[in-house]
């Protein structure tokens, strides 16, 4: 009688990547949105020099360009953040994208009914972030390449080209939409960032909650005054 052969131990898995991995897809995109949390709280002190008039809004945008100076020469620190921004972009959104699209492979139905407590913010993380990519589009061709600007662009001159911007309907409407937009994205994202990276917990939950909505509300209430201001004739 012939002895059963041994079955051959099936070949040993290779270990996931970082990149590959869930969690590394979720800790890129919780990075990669801190960073750009970290831009858009120094994005919106900046604007709201817009109030202390002409000559102070157009010299910090002078200032943009020449810091580092004379180590770095005009404009090279402005484009280091701009590269380091827009990888951030791309990687937040590349991630976001391919955990997406994994969520739906892993359960094709979808869900029958909302999870209990999901927020507005959390349902529609996917179309704030459409929305906020779009509005980075138009918002560079508007007031950095002049190309969709409103009237005459001026090279060097943010306050007057805010001021034309926010004079239309329709720059207006953009803005306020897309700040909205920001701000559920912020309320939820920061939540989401510190579980990510393992900050959360039980004990610090409320803390996490309440640093999640007063940053979204500060950023979109100082974002959208700007607007606001111009609309009532207070910047001019």
């Amino acid at each position: 009688m012939a002895l059963a052969t041994k079955a051959a131990p099936p070949p040993p898995t290779r270990p996931r990547g970082f990149w590959s991995s869930t969690i590394g897809k979720k800790t890129v995109m919780a990075v990669s949105g801190l960073l750009m949390l970290g831009y858009l709280v120094a994005h919106v002190m900046g604007n709201l020099k817009v109030f202390f008039g002409p000559a102070e809004f157009n010299e910090y945008g002078h200032w943009l360009r020449t810091m580092g100076a004379p180590v770095l020469h005009y404009s090279w620190a402005l484009w280091l953040v701009r590269i380091v921004l827009v990888a951030a972009v791309v990687a937040h959104a590349v991630s976001a994208y391919q955990l997406s699209r994994r969520d739906i492979k892993a359960r094709p139905t979808g869900y029958v009914h909302r999870r209990k407590g999901s927020s507005y913010a959390t349902r529609t993380m996917r179309w704030g972030g459409i929305i906020v990519a779009l509005f980075i589009v138009w918002h560079v061709l508007d007031l950095t390449t002049g190309t969709v600007h409103p009237g005459g662009f001026q090279e060097g001159r943010p306050y007057e080209n805010v001021v034309d911007t926010f004079s239309t309907w329709y720059g207006n409407v953009i803005y306020i939409v897309a700040m909205l937009a920001v701000g559920l994205h912020v309320r939820h994202g920061f939540w989401s960032a510190a579980q990510t990276l393992g900050v959360g917990s039980a004990r610090r939950e409320r803390l996490l909650k309440a640093l999640a909505n007063g940053l979204a509300l500060v950023l979109t209430v100082g974002f959208i005054s700007v607007p606001v201001a111009v609309m009532t004739g207070v910047v001019s």
